[in-house]
């Protein structure tokens, strides 16, 4: 890899794989990142930077993806959230902050119902809220199977261009160096869990503090889906990232830094 992380890389064994993590700054309050279906820890170290600046961070590379193990099964959502608990106990942490995005957003839904006692706060940001009986996601699986073959040939920094317009060059540099570290077989079975997995079953269990943020104009989270988020659990903060589609980071990074900020001195004062 051309581009390599700046964060300090280790790994964990942890629910019978060998998981990759990337850690950054240190602080009081530990906060564990899980990225999206495409989106190796990497990905987020210009997050994960910035909330370095007061907290330790340690972004993982789930299942599948960037430098972790990539097992021809099982990407479901308890046994993510399994990898994620067992990771989040190899390190030593104690009810760390979790904040998900996407794909990690719908795994850390499932860590606060299945494991309650391992995550602390949990951020929970523009999941899917797909499954039996609702519509697909808004990004069909035809796009990640092109990208993902435009990856493993050896794309460019433009041709991701066409997928993430707005985003900055290193962004899309990082992108097209890591996105081939992505396992298909992990992105495909992922995103048939996506309509075969009912994650409000999760939402419904999950005890607060929890912050959800959605994108201001994401076409993941509709008015209906907000709406049974807030009474299937009205303790849930849920909040609106202003001129941000579903990569809320990448289109807003200043205000979804400051809701995030705002949310960890509010739930861990």
């Amino acid at each position: 890899m051309a581009m390599q992380a700046r964060g300090k890389s280790g790994y964990v064994e942890a629910n019978g794989i060998r998981q990759h993590y990337l850690e950054y700054g240190r602080g009081p309050v530990e906060i564990v990142i899980v990225p999206g279906i495409t989106s190796p820890a990497i990905t987020w170290e210009f997050v994960s930077e910035e909330l370095a600046r007061d907290h330790r961070v340690i972004t993982l590379d789930v299942r599948g993806r960037g430098l972790s193990d990539k097992p021809h099964s099982d990407y479901s959502l308890p046994e993510y959230a399994a990898d994620v608990a067992g990771a989040i106990a190899a390190l030593g942490l104690r009810r760390p902050v979790v904040l998900g995005h996407s794909m990690g957003a719908r795994i850390a839904i499932a860590l606060g119902a299945l494991h309650p006692d391992v995550p602390g706060p949990l951020i929970i940001v523009d999941p899917p809220l797909t499954g039996p009986g609702r519509e697909s996601y808004a990004t069909p699986l035809a796009s990640f199977r092109t990208q993902l073959a435009e990856a493993y040939a050896g794309t460019t920094a433009d041709a991701v261009r066409r997928f993430f317009p707005g985003w900055s060059e290193e962004a899309l540099q990082i992108r097209a160096e890591w996105l081939p570290t992505c396992a298909e077989h992990a992105v495909v079975a992922t995103y048939h869990h996506f309509d075969g997995e009912d994650v409000f079953a999760y939402w419904d269990a999950l005890r607060p503090p929890i912050l959800f943020i959605r994108g201001g104009d994401s076409p993941v989270i509709s008015p209906a889906g907000e709406r049974e988020l807030r009474e299937r659990n009205p303790a849930a903060q849920i909040v609106a990232t202003p001129r941000a589609g579903h990569m809320i980071p990448w289109d807003n990074l200043p205000d979804f830094l400051a809701q995030v900020r705002a949310f960890v001195v509010q739930a861990t004062a």
